[in-house]
């Protein structure tokens, strides 16, 4: 893909962000978002019960949330471009291909954000009842956001390899469940143990568990930012190429 149009990319991001709240999309993923994170925080989460004042029963359910709600966003990156045949009137505009990958991402990427701070209230709740870090939150909602955008670039991949949105949808879950067990404990513990501790350590730590947990405990390594936003760079680019292939086929 060609280098970024500055001008180019923040009009493919405000045309795509637009188009979303056009819509009752952005509406219904917004409030389907904030009831199951509050289903998740004080009722599976036992946010109360637990008698501590932090937020770890709402993050500690983001990346199986984010399983479902983010690839329902993602599935229509490009598999409605390419469904309704306005791929090709896109593609035909003087805007490079670098543009409209990023500035779609982006977009749905600013849409998770907007979802996600609107979980304040759930941060002011612990503040009421207790005294809790709120570094660590911050660092918190950062990581989260980050793995969100994780979930979105292999979304965007996985639309601009196909103009079914519901098989698009399919394959960036399957894709992302592979990513997020591979960091969960469950799956390291079942390495047998003869296997060196390295292979195992590599494993992990190309699963997302491993470094958004990282993250939530209120360690804000560069190092876990630097996986993620190389992850979404890498599957920008995917998305980037698979578009060439099809629009050359």
């Amino acid at each position: 893909m060609q280098y970024f149009s500055m001008q180019n990319l923040g009009i493919i991001f405000r045309r795509e962000l637009k188009s979303y709240f056009a819509t009752p999309l952005a509406y219904v993923f917004i409030v389907i978002f904030l009831i199951a994170n509050g289903i998740f925080t004080f009722d599976l989460g036992g946010l109360y019960a637990r008698g501590q004042a932090d937020l770890m029963p709402f993050f500690s359910f983001h990346p199986w949330l984010y399983l479902f709600m983010v690839p329902a966003i993602a599935m229509a990156l490009w598999a409605d471009e390419r469904k309704t045949g306005t791929i090709e009137l896109l593609l035909t505009l003087p805007v490079k291909l670098s543009d409209a990958v990023f500035g779609k991402f982006l977009a749905a990427w600013t849409l998770t954000g907007i979802a996600l701070l609107l979980t304040f209230p759930i941060w002011i709740t612990v503040n009421y009842l207790g005294d809790p870090d709120n570094g660590v939150i911050v660092a918190s909602y950062l990581g989260s956001w980050f793995m969100a955008g994780a979930y979105l670039a292999v979304g965007s991949c996985m639309s601009a390899c196909t103009r079914n949105s519901v098989i698009a949808f399919i394959m960036t879950v399957s894709i992302c469940f592979l990513f997020v067990i591979m960091g969960s404990p469950i799956l390291l513990n079942a390495f047998p143990d003869w296997l060196p501790q390295a292979i195992v350590d590599t494993f992990a730590a190309l699963g997302f568990l491993t470094h958004f947990d990282s993250i939530a405990k209120g360690v804000l390594d560069i190092r876990d930012l630097l996986y993620f936003s190389v992850f979404m760079a890498a599957w920008l680019l995917a998305s980037g190429i698979v578009i060439e292939i099809k629009k050359a086929n």
